[in-house]
């Protein structure tokens, strides 16, 4: 199989597990989670925040691992790490030990997608390398999808959560077992290239790159910690049996982030400043809706749609952005992307879930969109750059 079919599957498998339900599957089950074990929003924003700490060690330890051994090793430890931490949730019997499965179960998405922009910047032509990478990314989507159509069933059939855990971990398995060949050509060695220089990243060209990094952190990591929890508060949609609404909310989420496929494409025909500007608008309009109609289908189904493909999207642009901006060091420019979106998303959810409690949840929702919102004033088509070294 040519490279870029061969990475291109790969890294789609790999993401689809680690960005989706390793990622998004607490917020996805945190209705059955607070029943479970009694968590107030308070509670939830900390046990994501510490979830999203795992996603930010992940990224220093696959770094690390990248630079000495490439690309290989680092995305199989994250699907290991994927596969224990979905189990040990499916397992949990107290918040201490739902705590570590969702800390492994995150910390695998800073494993397993980074590295991979060292093996496509190694193997795949330069003109192909966005649409690889796009592909790459927007494996989330059909993760998400598929943990919410799984979730439906759930819900629909008397399945119960530990058994939809239970699917995603071997899932899980699948995935590092597929990743094993597909990488093994770029196993033992970081390739050629420059020895790690993080010096470079200091490029004042690079400014808005990582101040979006941090806003998309934070706010995707909001939405997908309560947005879907907030529409099951809030009531069941009209026609919709209780307790579907969270499946519905991740399968469109899901569904609509498949749009990251055609980044490239849409990049080329709007530029990359305006591209980033229209996605900054759509996640701060999707995190309005959840305020402002979290109890109407048209509001549900934008809000989710919007949100879905902003962040798949804009995965697909952080990553051939760095990549284009540092070209002599592709891992270390998306891992310290990478870096910005985790402290994002560490902060978002542990803010918002206190704020979710001080001031309620639609408060908490419309100061999260004022960030994005803000940002896509400042960072203007004169201020995002896509150029070399």
């Amino acid at each position: 199989m040519a490279p870029f079919w061969k990475l291109s599957l790969a890294g789609f498998a790999a993401t689809a597990i680690t960005f989706g339900p390793a990622r998004m599957g607490f917020g996805l089950f945190l209705p059955q989670f607070r029943d479970s074990f009694d968590l107030t929003s308070t509670t939830a924003g900390l046990l994501s925040g510490l979830g999203f700490m795992g996603f930010f060690a992940g990224l220093l330890i696959a770094q690390h691992l990248t630079s000495h051994n490439g690309p290989r090793r680092a995305v199989l430890t994250g699907l290991a790490a994927a596969t224990l931490g979905l189990a040990t949730v499916a397992l949990a019997q107290n918040t201490a030990q739902l705590a570590m499965g969702v800390f492994l179960a995150l910390s695998s998405a800073g494993f397993s997608w980074a590295p991979f922009n060292n093996a496509v910047h190694r193997q795949v032509p330069y003109d192909t390398r966005p649409e690889a990478l796009s592909a790459i990314s927007t494996g989330t989507g059909l993760g998400v999808a598929l943990a919410g159509l799984l979730a439906l069933a759930m819900a629909q059939s008397g399945l119960s959560w530990q058994m939809c855990w239970a699917l995603f971990a071997a899932l899980g398995a699948l995935a590092f077992l597929a990743n094993i060949p597909a990488l093994r050509d770029t196993a033992g060695s970081p390739g050629p290239g420059q020895p790690p220089d993080w010096s470079v990243l200091r490029m004042r060209a690079a400014g808005p790159l990582f101040a979006i990094a941090l806003s998309q952190g934070v706010t995707s990591a909001t939405f997908i910690s309560f947005a879907a929890d907030r529409v099951a508060q809030t009531g069941p949609l009209p026609g919709l049996a209780q307790g579907l609404a969270p499946a519905v909310v991740f399968t469109v989420y899901g569904v609509l982030g498949l749009a990251g496929l055609f980044t490239d494409h849409i990049k080329a025909r709007t530029g990359l400043a305006w591209l980033v500007r229209l996605l900054l608008w759509a996640s701060a309009l999707s995190l309005a809706l959840v305020a402002l109609a979290p109890a109407h289908w048209a509001g549900v189904l934008f809000a989710a749609g919007l949100q879905g493909a902003n962040v798949m999207m804009m995965s697909a642009v952080l990553a051939f952005w760095s990549e284009r901006l540092f070209p002599s060091q592709p891992s270390v420019s998306f891992t310290a992307v990478l870096l910005a979106v985790a402290a994002g998303s560490v902060l978002g959810p542990t803010l918002a879930g206190a704020a979710s409690d001080t001031l309620g949840p639609a408060p908490m929702f419309l100061i999260a969109a004022l960030l994005p919102l803000i940002l896509s004033l400042v960072t203007g088509p004169k201020r995002i750059v896509e150029r070399f070294e």
